[in-house]
């Protein structure tokens, strides 16, 4: 039978709060999160670029760092001026962290033996959390006998054995390479589920962000510029950074044309169910993989220009140009179509097999397509 690892009711529920929190270095701010709520048993990703304040919200929860102002709050008690060992939480570094002199048994122990467990405990412990990373087997070895696949299984283990309410990840799959990342994350995820802790995730991988986590909470410039879902982030981005941070989405503004149009300097977007007036200025989005490409025909010339598809550049959603870049990806090939203006569109075209016909090469004149329902609308201002 295998080992229940559920947190017990008085190990607490791994409920945060954090309100009007601010921190800096050397009088810099570089945190100012005005709210954030992170639910019990849930696994939420802090992403962002570097420099945009996600460790140093993970510091303030896990208490390196002193915040200046503000409160965190942890199952109804307020640890903010708690130092760490005070405050029931796990932490897994970048870094690992491991005690290379000892075994990777004593490793997972540690923190069990600080907190002064018996020895019966400390063992039944140890074997259940490398249980649970697959690494039964292991116990007698040293860190640097071990992949660093492994090696990172070990600091999740011993973490894991205290039982934390909350588990603080920084970036602990950096250091991986691009295949083990893509199995730890499909392993971390199962085992959250599996122990119900609440795990807060920093990251700057959007993939890494979107695949594992229930909610993103995407930071920009020391604040949480969005909050939601990962199909609500990508989908329905709040702002034109977090568009352009996930998935890095084409951005376009211009004016609104008395049909409900965008004219976005000679490219006229369709809006489709936006509710737009004529006269403003909008900023929308579309994904490179809503962009689809098509080589205009010898007759194409002859369509008028306020058809729909027109090569010419007039017709509604999309544009002429011309392919500056092809790059192969795998999975999809990337596209960088260049327009007569010197504007650039980012395109994703999926490979769909063998037999599929790549998309147009460098040099080749090409329509840029979109459907209009695919616009994201991301600021509008009256004029």
């Amino acid at each position: 039978m295998e080992p229940d690892l559920r947190l017990s009711a008085e190990e607490g529920g791994g409920h945060v709060e954090i309100d009007g929190l601010a921190a800096g270095y050397d009088g810099a701010r570089v945190l100012d999160v005005d709210r954030l709520s992170i639910r019990k048993g849930e696994f939420l990703s802090i992403l962002g670029p570097s420099g945009c304040g996600k460790t140093t919200l993970l510091n303030c929860i896990a208490g390196f760092v002193r915040p200046t102002a503000g409160r965190i709050v942890i199952d109804g008690s307020d640890v903010t001026g708690r130092p760490p060992y005070r405050r029931g939480l796990g932490m897994v570094f970048q870094s690992y962290a491991l005690f290379p002199h000892m075994t990777v048994a004593a490793n997972v122990a540690y923190g069990l033996r600080v907190r002064r467990l018996d020895r019966r405990t400390r063992d039944e412990r140890v074997r259940e959390a490398l249980g649970l990373v697959g690494l039964e087997g292991y116990a007698g070895r040293r860190p640097g006998q071990l992949s660093g696949g492994q090696q990172q299984r070990v600091a999740l283990a011993r973490a894991l054995a205290i039982r934390p309410a909350v588990l603080l990840l920084d970036e602990p799959l950096s250091n991986l390479d691009a295949k083990l990342r893509r199995e730890m994350r499909v392993e971390l995820r199962a085992i959250q589920r599996r122990i119900g802790t609440t795990m807060v995730f920093v990251t700057h991988d959007q993939e890494e962000a979107l695949a594992l986590s229930d909610r993103v909470a995407v930071m920009h410039g020391g604040r949480v510029e969005q909050l939601g879902t990962p199909d609500e982030v990508y989908r329905r981005p709040a702002s034109r950074f977090v568009a352009q941070f996930i998935g890095a989405a084409n951005v376009l503004e211009g004016t609104v044309t008395a049909s409900g149009a965008l004219d976005a300097g000679g490219i006229v977007v369709e809006c489709g169910p936006l509710s737009l007036r004529p006269g403003d200025h909008a900023v929308v989005a579309v994904r490179p993989e809503r962009i689809h490409l098509t080589v205009p025909g010898p007759d194409d010339a002859k369509a008028p220009k306020d058809t729909p598809g027109a090569p010419d550049g007039g017709g509604a959603g999309g544009v002429a140009g011309t392919v500056g870049y092809r790059a192969f990806a795998g999975d999809a090939w990337h596209v960088e179509v260049r327009l007569a203006d010197g504007r650039t569109l980012s395109v994703q075209v999926a490979d769909t097999g063998a037999g599929a016909e790549d998309p147009p090469g460098a040099g080749t004149s090409v329509f840029a397509s979109w459907d209009p329902a695919d616009v994201i609308l991301l600021e509008t201002e009256a004029r």
